[in-house]
């Protein structure tokens, strides 16, 4: 990890951050900045550092069309919800970034709900090794089903993603009617 920011700015260290420093630096002070091994950058320059994979984990329209021609990536993984905008999914699609849209990428958290759900229908209490188990398993099967609608019809991961999702929903309502 080479960079990371916060509500209150953004750090840098083109050798890699010290992760368990850094975690330190936040739960004892509120803020990355100041952080040892590290210096402020602007949160622009964060978006345009040169990287395997930029993560937009916290806003909404965090690369638009201003910025997104400046990101410097072979790999987005929205971790937010809604951190591209439809034109900056253009420009990345056109400077051959893969992106791993929200709703795939950020669903763990839907995900565990869901089996909390199902264990308190069932009166089951899981153990924690098993609930991860199961998310990597539902994760990786969706990531999977994606990418093969992704390479299969040409067609960008967010598209492919929604074809996914919508393809299952008119299925439910075909077997089961509008009103299971």
């Amino acid at each position: 990890m080479i960079a990371v920011s916060d509500s209150t700015g953004c750090v840098y260290n083109r050798n890699g951050l010290n992760v368990p420093e850094l975690m330190h630096m936040k739960a004892l002070c509120g803020h990355v900045e100041g952080s040892p091994e590290s210096e402020p950058i602007d949160p622009a320059q964060l978006l345009a550092l040169e990287c395997d994979i930029l993560v937009p984990a916290a806003l909404e329209n965090t690369v638009h069309a201003e910025n997104a021609g400046s990101v410097s990536t072979k790999i987005v993984a929205e971790a937010a919800n809604g951190p591209l905008t439809p034109a900056a999914d253009i420009i990345l699609e056109s400077k051959g970034v893969f992106v791993i849209p929200d709703i795939l990428c950020n669903a763990g958290g839907v995900t565990v709900s869901y089996f909390e759900w199902v264990q308190d229908e069932q009166h089951l209490f899981w153990e924690a090794q098993d609930v991860y188990a199961r998310l990597e398993r539902v994760m990786k099967t969706a990531f999977r089903d994606v990418l093969k609608i992704h390479l299969e019809k040409k067609v960008p991961m967010r598209v492919a993603a929604n074809m996914l999702g919508i393809g299952r929903v008119a299925e439910a309502v075909r077997l089961r009617g509008i009103y299971p």
